[in-house]
């Protein structure tokens, strides 16, 4: 079975990977929290100029979730800016937290087992293949 915040976060991906930066802005809290292994940053703002430099496409794959906070395993994908053409990949898992409908933080950690431990999660968490993104 599904959750408001798997869908959330399935909206989230999906106007990531089209480019869609208005929707994703809009799918997230004016303060939301992004970072990576470069640190976090907070606003609407930093989410927007994140989108539009990063040159990324995340498609997820497994998904755990307790209560407000999912982390998801993701194929990333880097592009070289203007092109379809892949400069990187690999696996990672973001950290969200979805509260009001929005997404207020996307944290994205190297791999699964780091994102399920800064998140508080273990395997028992993970949701019903069924109900993936």
């Amino acid at each position: 079975m599904g959750s408001q915040e798997a869908a959330v976060v399935r909206a989230w991906h999906a106007a990531l990977n089209a480019g869609d930066v208005e929707r994703l802005v809009t799918l997230s809290s004016d303060e939301i929290e992004v970072g990576g292994p470069r640190g976090s940053s907070r606003g609407a703002q930093v989410l927007r100029e994140w989108a539009g430099r990063a040159g990324i496409r995340l498609e997820p794959g497994r998904i755990f979730q307790r209560g407000k906070t999912l982390v998801v395993e993701q194929k990333a994908e880097w592009r070289a800016a203007g092109t379809s053409e892949a400069t990187g990949q690999q696996l990672a898992a973001t950290v969200f937290v979805v509260d009001g409908g929005q997404v207020t933080s996307a944290i994205r950690h190297a791999d699964l087992e780091s994102a399920l431990d800064a998140a508080g999660l273990t395997a028992a968490d993970r949701m019903n293949p069924g109900s993936c993104l």
